[in-house]
């Protein structure tokens, strides 16, 4: 049985950081692209990074650039998300999903490459 937990969430000050993770079970974790994803309330599903397999093999979306940073431990099943210098409009539900599947190449921040879902955990940035 395919398991994602997400952990980390909370209430957080704009400019602070948070490190987000999903532990993972029920699958080969080092073969399986892992990606995270948010929703801001009244907004759709809005992928963030994605990494497949390794840490060399990763993909932010445009708008992620440079404060976010995905990363896993193969050893410990999990994929962590950073994100530095928080702001007010980052505050959504944070999930992590994986592919039905093994990928091979590049993974995509595209929720539709994605079968398993967590149920999320919630970031809220205010002062």
């Amino acid at each position: 049985q395919v398991q994602l937990v997400e952990s980390g969430g909370g209430l957080v000050q704009p400019g602070g950081s948070l490190r987000l993770s999903c532990a993972t079970s029920g699958f080969r974790f080092d073969d399986r692209a892992i990606g995270w994803f948010r929703q801001a309330p009244g907004k759709g599903r809005e992928g963030i990074a994605c990494s497949n397999r390794s840490d060399r093999n990763t993909n932010y979306a445009d708008a992620a650039q440079g404060r976010f940073t995905i990363s896993r431990d193969n050893a410990k099943k999990t994929v962590y998300l950073q994100i530095n210098n928080l702001k007010p409009e980052d505050t959504a539900v944070y999930y992590c999903a994986t592919r039905l599947n093994r990928l091979v190449g590049a993974c995509r921040t595209d929720a539709s490459d994605y079968f398993y879902w967590g149920q999320g955990t919630q970031v809220t940035v205010s002062s």
